[in-house]
C-alpha cells in the first residue's frame, strides 16, 4: 500500500483542472511578480481571518523574520518561546542578534505553557512567540494577560494552525502580528515556499510591507534596513484555488484524527488531547508513547509506513544554540521528554478509511508484541 504522509499529489489530481488554469492564466499574463492574484489573495486571506492586514512574503520563515524586524528587535533583546517546534522560530530570533528564551510546554497539548511566562522575564524581554503546534492553538488569554501587563509584544507563530480557532476567533488574529507558512506539506500549501505575516496594527502593516520590499517606499530610496520577501504570482494564484477548500480539507483532517483515536484506544499508546477552548485542525496526528517509541518508528518503517518525529532535539539541546544559549539538558524536563515519546502518523484531508486500517493494524501489531 503506497500511503504518503501528506499526498500532495493525490491532492493536486483532484484540483488539478482548477489549478492548471489559474497557473497558465498566470504564465499567460507574464506578470510573475507582484501579479493581481497576489492583491486578490491578500483580500481574500484578510476577509477569511478577519484582520485588516495580510502581508504576502516568500516563506514562513521571511514572516517570522519581518515580523521581528519590524519590532526592531535585536541585540541586547530577549524573545520568550518555546523550545519544542521547528527550529525557524529560535533561528529568526538569534540571526537578528537577539536571544531566544525559552519556557517549556504543557504535557497535554505539547504548546508553550503560559504560567511559565513570568518566571523568565528580564528587563530585556520585548516580545512572547507562542506556536500553535501540530494545528492546536496556544491558551492565548493567560499569555496574552502576562504580555499586555508586561508589554510585551505577542508575534503568533501559526504555520502549522491556519485555520484554527482560539474560543471562536481564528488564529493569526490573536497577537500583534501573525506569521504563516504556506509550505507544501502544510493545511493550505503552496507548490513552493511562501508565507504571509497577518497584523490589525496599520503602522506595523505598513512597517512589514518596507521591510519586506528592500525597505523601500519609492524605487531606489531606502528608508529602512529591509530584506527581499516576496511572494510570487503563481504561488498566489494556487493558494487562491486552494482557499477556498480549506474549511472542508480541515473537516476532513479532523474525521480522520477521530477515526484514529478511537482505532488507537490502548493504555500503550496516548492518543492526542483536544483542548477545550481549540478546534485542532490537525496539522499532525501526533501520538505518545512512554515505552518504545523509537521501536514503533523502526518497526512502521521497515513496513513502508511513513511516519515522523516532530522533533527530536529540543532547540535548547540543538548543536547550533547550546553553546550560547545558557541551558542544559534537564532545564525543560516536558520538552525532553515528549521529544523522546511523540511519533506522528500519515495525516491529510484525502487520507482513505483502508489506509488508516492499515496503521492502526500495524500499530496494534506492534503493541501486542510487547
Amino acid at each position: 500500500m503506497n500511503i504518503q504522509m501528506v499526498d500532495v499529489k493525490r491532492q493536486y489530481q483532484i484540483y488539478k483542472s482548477e489549478i492548471d488554469r489559474a497557473v497558465l492564466d498566470v504564465m499567460a499574463s507574464g506578470q510573475f511578480i507582484n501579479g493581481p492574484d497576489v492583491n486578490k489573495f491578500c483580500g481574500e486571506m484578510q476577509d477569511y481571518l478577519g484582520v485588516k492586514h495580510a502581508i504576502p512574503c516568500a516563506s514562513g520563515t521571511d514572516a517570522l523574520q519581518l515580523a521581528l524586524m519590524a519590532l526592531d528587535i535585536g541585540p541586547g533583546d530577549e524573545v520568550i518561546t518555546t523550545p519544542f517546534t521547528f527550529v525557524a522560530t529560535a533561528e529568526t530570533i538569534a540571526i537578528l542578534g537577539a536571544k531566544p528564551v525559552y519556557v517549556d510546554i504543557d504535557e497535554k497539548t505539547y504548546n508553550l505553557n503560559p504560567g511559565l511566562i513570568e518566571k523568565a522575564l528580564t528587563k530585556k524581554t520585548r516580545a512572547v512567540i507562542p506556536v500553535h503546534l501540530y494545528g492546536q492553538t496556544v491558551d492565548m488569554d493567560p499569555l496574552l494577560e502576562v504580555a499586555c501587563d508586561h508589554g510585551l509584544a505577542v508575534i503568533e507563530d501559526a504555520a502549522q494552525a491556519l485555520g484554527e480557532k482560539y474560543k471562536g476567533k481564528p488564529v493569526c488574529s490573536l497577537g500583534l502580528l501573525s506569521c504563516i507558512s504556506f509550505f507544501p506539506s502544510k493545511n493550505l500549501g503552496a507548490f513552493g515556499d511562501a508565507g504571509m505575516v497577518t497584523t490589525n496594527d496599520d503602522k506595523m502593516a505598513e512597517k512589514v510591507r518596507v521591510i519586506a520590499n528592500h525597505g523601500s517606499t519609492k524605487r531606489y530610496y531606502h528608508d529602512l534596513l529591509g530584506v527581499n520577501s516576496r511572494l510570487d504570482t503563481i504561488q498566489a494564484a494556487i493558494l487562491r484555488v486552494k482557499l477556498k477548500h480549506l474549511d472542508e480539507w480541515n473537516k476532513k483532517r479532523r474525521n480522520n484524527a477521530r477515526y484514529y483515536s478511537e482505532s488507537l484506544k490502548d493504555r500503550a499508546v496516548i492518543t492526542p488531547f483536544i483542548a477545550d477552548y481549540a478546534d485542532h485542525i490537525f496539522h499532525q496526528y501526533t501520538l505518545r508513547l512512554e515505552k518504545g517509541r523509537d521501536e514503533l518508528h523502526r518497526f512502521l518503517n521497515k513496513k513502508n509506513i511513513p511516519n515522523a518525529i516532530y522533533y527530536p532535539i529540543p532547540l535548547h539541546l540543538q548543536e547550533a544554540y547550546k553553546k550560547t544559549s545558557g541551558y542544559k539538558r534537564g532545564d525543560f524536563p516536558v520538552s525532553e521528554k515528549m521529544a523522546q515519546q511523540v511519533l506522528s502518523l500519515p495525516m491529510h484531508p484525502d487520507l482513505t478509511r483502508e489506509e488508516q486500517d492499515y496503521v492502526v493494524a500495524a500499530i496494534k501489531e506492534f503493541i501486542n508484541h510487547q
